[in-house]
Formats: structure tokens, C-alpha cells, sequence
């Protein structure tokens, strides 16, 4: 068993490490379709996933934070403040909310450790997650492109919906690998 200094500092350098692949996930794009998709939402799955409900928020907005900052951790290499007010600023918000759900996924055992993820429950929460991403990410397209919701969504949330099924399963494939090797923090 882990001292409890190990395990704050593992926690604490398994949050650093999210945040940090979370930045590179933004710069990691693939251009299929209209619309390029990138690694950054599974890093926030993962962020969830291996941090749970509190911390898996805190590793994504610590990502955001260097953002806001001025380092070019978001997409396409850009930062500032800007971006909070702009038409991902709901999706920022959405990323925060999404990583809290996917905390929600795997079963804690009765002394708080990360449990198992069957599948069907993983991607009971995968969706919900979706769900609570895009919401306040098309809301907010809607305000900033001055359009309805319909033209919104179908901007910035249907062709995302392939991507974020395949990113859903492989964030929950890794979790249970990660647990099953016993890598997890504590």
C-alpha cells in the first residue's frame, strides 16, 4: 500500500500529465470531412475516466488555464482569453463538464479506489458526456453565429458524433487496460 504522500503526489502527476495530453491532443488533427476532428475530447475522457469527478475537471481546467494564460495549447496552436468569449467557449465549458461525467463512469470501491468499467456502462456515461459537451457548445455557436440551433448543431456537433464514438471506446478500452495493469493512482 502507498503512503499517502506517494499517492497525492502520483495523483498529483497523473493530473499534470492529462492536462499536458490534453494540450497535445488539441494540436493532434485529422482532416476527414469538412470538419477535421482532433485527440483532444479523449485525453478529457481519459481525464475523467482516471482522475474521476473532481479531479478529472481539475486536470481540464488546469489545460484551459494555460490556454487563457497565453501557451498555445489550443487548437491550431492559439490561446488567450478570447476564447472563453468566442464560439468554443461553450465547448471549453462543455470539456470541464464532460470529464466530470466520465468520473462518474467506473465503479469506486469501498476505500475510493477506481473500480471496473463494464462496457455498456462506460458508454452509458460516454454518451451522457456527449451530451453535456456539446450542449453548451452549440449554445453558445448559436449566440456567436447569430443562427438557430439546427444550424449550430450541424456545425458543431454532427460530424463530430462518428469521432466521438470511436474516441469513447478507445478511452474506455485504455481505462480498463490502465486498471488491469494496476496503473491507475490511487
Amino acid at each position: 500500500m502507498q503512503s499517502a504522500s506517494v499517492a497525492s503526489v502520483n495523483r498529483l502527476v497523473w493530473t499534470a500529465v492529462l492536462a499536458a495530453l490534453t494540450a497535445v491532443g488539441a494540436h493532434i488533427q485529422f482532416p476527414i470531412g469538412p470538419v477535421p476532428f482532433s485527440l483532444q475530447t479523449f485525453f478529457i475522457m481519459l481525464c475523467g475516466l482516471i482522475l474521476g469527478p473532481v479531479r478529472g475537471p481539475v486536470a481540464v481546467l488546469l489545460y484551459i488555464a494555460a490556454g487563457v494564460l497565453g501557451l498555445p495549447v489550443f487548437s491550431k496552436g492559439s490561446s488567450g482569453f478570447a476564447h472563453l468569449l468566442g464560439p468554443t467557449g461553450g465547448f471549453l465549458l462543455g470539456f470541464v463538464l464532460q470529464a466530470a461525467v466520465y468520473g462518474l463512469a467506473p465503479r469506486r470501491g469501498a476505500d475510493g479506489q477506481p473500480g471496473e468499467l463494464p462496457w455498456l456502462r462506460g458508454i452509458a456515461f460516454g454518451l451522457l458526456g456527449s451530451v453535456v459537451l456539446f450542449t453548451p457548445g452549440v449554445v453558445r455557436l448559436t449566440a456567436v453565429m447569430n443562427t438557430d440551433l439546427a444550424r449550430a448543431a450541424a456545425v458543431g456537433f454532427v460530424p463530430f458524433i462518428p469521432s466521438d464514438l470511436v474516441k469513447m471506446a478507445l478511452a474506455i478500452a485504455c481505462y480498463r487496460h490502465l486498471r488491469a495493469k494496476r496503473l491507475l493512482p490511487a
